[in-house]
């Protein structure tokens, strides 16, 4: 016998690449989540697994990977926050894409309180949630939150598509709707 011993999954890997080159292909809005951690501190981390659930109550949900920094945090506080970012926001997006131990400590961005929670100054939208259901699926869990709080307004979205950061074409601030290049990955 030679080479390794394939592993459970090992069959699965043609499909896990073919399934995130499909999902790649679904252009989404580009959010960073926030919590604090134990110190007081914010932590955030670049998300597009974020949707509305709910109406009455508004429901969101963010998923959270398992092996994420942020995962612990939210199931031990409960609580999280969502900025919505705009196009001019892209920076933000690939800070917080980045492990925390690889981010640039000199980076320095403003965060506002709606509620208990820190959000980014700035961003298209942003909400206070509190988690109300958490539901473990595959390597995620997906946190459903109650939205305590929420600030909007105005301007363009910062997108992400074919792994890259990408803009409305034709509106004002959205560069001419050319795609920034840029690769994330959370925290």
């Amino acid at each position: 016998m030679s080479g390794p011993i394939p592993g459970p999954a090992d069959h699965l890997l043609p499909l896990r690449n073919e399934f995130r080159s499909a999902w790649s292909r679904f252009a989404t809005g580009v959010t960073v989540i926030t919590t604090v951690e134990p110190d007081g501190a914010v932590h955030g981390m670049t998300a597009n697994g974020v949707t509305s659930v709910s109406l009455s109550p508004p429901l969101a949900l963010a998923c959270v990977g398992h092996e994420r920094n942020t995962h612990a945090l939210i199931r031990s506080s409960k609580k999280f926050g969502i900025s919505i970012l705009s196009a001019g926001q892209q920076t933000v997006a690939a800070h917080f894409a980045l492990p925390p131990e690889r981010r640039n400590p000199a980076s320095q961005f403003e965060f506002v309180h709606l509620n208990s929670v820190p959000v980014l100054k700035g961003a298209l939208a942003a909400m206070d949630c509190r988690v109300v259901a958490a539901h473990e699926a595959g390597d995620h869990t997906i946190f459903i939150a109650e939205v305590e709080r929420i600030e909007v307004t105005d301007g363009d979205p910062l997108l992400w598509f074919a792994g890259e950061f990408a803009y409305l074409a034709g509106r004002s601030g959205a560069a001419g709707g050319r795609q920034a290049r840029g690769r994330r990955r959370g925290s």
